[in-house]
């Protein structure tokens, strides 16, 4: 599937595949925020939009457009904007994105990069007929606090979704009893973790020496068989090229 990105003319788009280091996940102890697949995976589950300059923001209250005040650095303009006023900082994305027939473009804010202060919005935008650019919009959640967004930190994540796939879902509930193998999978993982917490205990044990179950990262069920012949480990996306 194509997604191009048309950048108008005298305008430059800083943008690359996302990457799964996070600042936050590098600093837990031995980095053991990355054995979390669904957290990796969700990381790099589409392409950033860096800022081309750095820039200070502070919400003082209120729903004017002046009460944000944007204040550049780095000697360039912010690229961010008060527009839309009630504490809303706006960024203004340089390109088109075009997607194929029948497929939009989710926008939100860069995926596990929690900050304080300002939150981002998201918006779902058909991209495979609108001839219009899209603004990427934070909201700042207290007043008087000052937020920095610097150079080449991603402000916006992308990813292209089919139009109608979820509608055509059908969610149900039901019992797990219902299902009885899967209830006699889920209870002979749910005795294995509890056995394995257990273990992390004890000095020597094989638990302490594995440090974490790896079940589902390998990609396996609870009897230790092959689940899924597609399970992955990591999403690598291309970059963007001419």
């Amino acid at each position: 599937m194509k997604l191009t990105a048309y950048v108008i003319d005298g305008h430059r788009l800083d943008i690359r595949p996302a990457p799964v280091e996070r600042d936050w996940m590098e600093a837990t102890r031995e980095r053991f925020a990355y054995r979390c697949l669904p957290l990796n995976i969700a990381n790099t589950h589409g392409w950033e939009l860096l800022c081309p300059s750095g820039f200070g923001a502070i919400w003082h209250g209120g729903s004017e457009l002046d009460a944000v005040h944007v204040e550049p650095s780095d000697h360039a303009p912010a690229p961010a904007i008060s527009h839309f006023g009630h504490g809303t900082l706006t960024f203004h994305s340089p390109c088109l994105f075009r997607t194929e027939a029948g497929f939009d473009l989710m926008a939100q804010g860069p995926i596990n990069r929690p900050r304080d202060a300002i939150a981002p919005l998201s918006g779902v935008i058909e991209t495979d007929w609108a001839p219009y650019t899209f603004t990427m919009n934070w909201k700042f959640t207290r007043p008087g606090v000052a937020v920095r967004f610097e150079q080449g930190e991603p402000f916006c994540h992308i990813f292209p979704v089919r139009r109608g796939e979820l509608e055509g879902v059908e969610p149900e509930l039901r019992l797990l009893s219902e299902e009885p193998e899967l209830k006699r999978q889920f209870d002979t993982w749910t005795g294995n973790r509890s056995q394995f917490i257990a273990d992390l205990k004890l000095p020597g044990s094989e638990a302490q020496f594995e440090r974490w179950q790896k079940l589902y990262y390998r990609g396996v069920d609870a009897e230790g068989q092959t689940a899924v012949e597609d399970h992955r480990t990591r999403v690598k996306l291309r970059p963007f090229r001419r």
